[in-house]
């Protein structure tokens, strides 16, 4: 009997994996991709949208582009997954039977129990997100005058919080918009996971964008149009996003598999405490020994293919590869600037300008010329 392999999410993990599968597979098992979107996004590019949101064109990949004839989609979204009967189960009620199941869900945004905090800020966890916040600020900046700027502040001064905050300043340059821009961060420096020498290189790079930076102080609540901290005074705001952290889907909230805040516990071949069910990306807390995969784009996109070969490999009852991240260094944009950090082979620890926004651009048409073409690719630079 052919075995059904299911594959949970259109991310960055998602969509590499389905495409080693086609590879291993070919015809020998049935592969079903579900996703409750019909495209693959770009994600590490969709803060491009808040300035701009025809570049959704070029960094949204329609997912018949990306699968072969041969796999089936499903449009829907996962509300949980049944280990017992090995059932996905749907949004629209209707379950899918699974001899295998790939979890790539991704994240959503972790708002830490702080009062307010969800109901009163936007996200950017997809194209949606980043198109509200446009909207919003749009709207913000319409109603502002010089002398009563609108006042948008970002939460989290990780990745997405400093590009979320390069984007509406560049938002604001294209459009001489009355914005004034504030980024907080409740730990003592903005991006904390990196080097002294990228802070820094990313600070200098906000402050001269026109970027406000407050660090050091965390956010006790929210209201809907002010913002509590620890310590200093309230801030006022007429846009808030909020950037700074991660838990598991809802979805994976009853599945009987080890996990933590509904991230699945997996081994560093991917497989689970279920030996049918395998999980990759933002969706797992991936073992590596004295600390997990970082939950980041170059994670997932690493472990991919070794992840759609070993779902293979355990459907025709071979041993299962270990897969072992390798950090290739840090890349993050600032409106049309951008920072890279101890980038494999450059010999300079930290860089910007010319070389750091070439770089960006070339991770980002890598990625799209690796799912489709170098064609596709090329036609999405300028907006990468």
């Amino acid at each position: 009997m052919t075995d059904t392999v299911v594959v949970l999410g259109a991310g960055y993990a998602g969509a590499g994996a389905v495409q080693q599968l086609e590879e291993e597979l070919s015809g020998t098992a049935d592969i079903v991709w579900i996703s409750d979107t019909d495209y693959h996004l770009v994600l590490h590019e969709s803060h491009r949208c808040i300035r701009n949101p025809a570049v959704q064109e070029s960094i949204k990949i329609p997912i018949e582009e990306i699968k072969s004839p041969g796999t089936e989609f499903i449009q829907e979204e996962v509300t949980g997954l049944d280990v017992d009967d090995r059932e996905i189960e749907l949004s629209d009620g209707e379950t899918v039977d699974y001899d295998y199941a790939l979890v790539a869900l991704g994240s959503q945004t972790a708002y830490y129990g702080i009062p307010g905090l969800e109901d009163h800020s936007l996200t950017l966890k997809g194209l949606d997100d980043a198109l509200e916040i446009h909207d919003q600020v749009t709207a913000a900046a319409k109603d502002a005058t010089r002398n009563d700027p609108a006042h948008v502040v970002v939460g989290g001064a990780g990745l997405s919080g400093i590009q979320t905050a390069g984007e509406v300043a560049e938002f604001r340059d294209i459009h001489n918009a009355p914005i004034e821009i504030t980024l907080v961060e409740a730990l003592g420096e903005i991006f904390p996971s990196g080097s002294a020498a990228i802070q820094q290189a990313l600070r200098q790079e906000l402050e001269e964008a026109g970027v406000e930076i407050m660090t050091d102080d965390p956010i006790t609540e929210a209201d809907e149009s002010t913002i509590h901290f620890d310590e200093g005074e309230p801030v006022d705001y007429d846009v808030f996003v909020w950037t700074g952290g991660i838990t598991g889907r809802d979805a994976l909230g009853n599945a009987e598999v080890e996990k933590e805040h509904n991230r699945v516990n997996a081994e560093s071949t991917f497989e689970t405490s279920d030996e049918r069910v395998f999980a990759i990306g933002d969706s797992a807390i991936i073992d590596q020994g004295n600390q997990p995969a970082p939950p980041t784009a170059q994670a997932a996109w690493q472990a991919a293919e070794v992840a759609g070969e070993n779902l293979a490999r355990a459907v025709n009852n071979r041993p299962l590869k270990t897969w072992k991240h390798h950090d290739k260094g840090t890349v993050i944009s600032v409106g049309e600037d951008a920072v890279a950090s101890d980038v494999m082979y450059m010999p300079i620890e930290t860089f910007g300008s010319v070389p750091a926004q070439t770089l960006k651009k070339f991770i980002a048409a890598r990625w799209i010329a690796d799912l489709t073409s170098w064609s596709r690719a090329r036609k999405a630079w300028s907006d990468l």
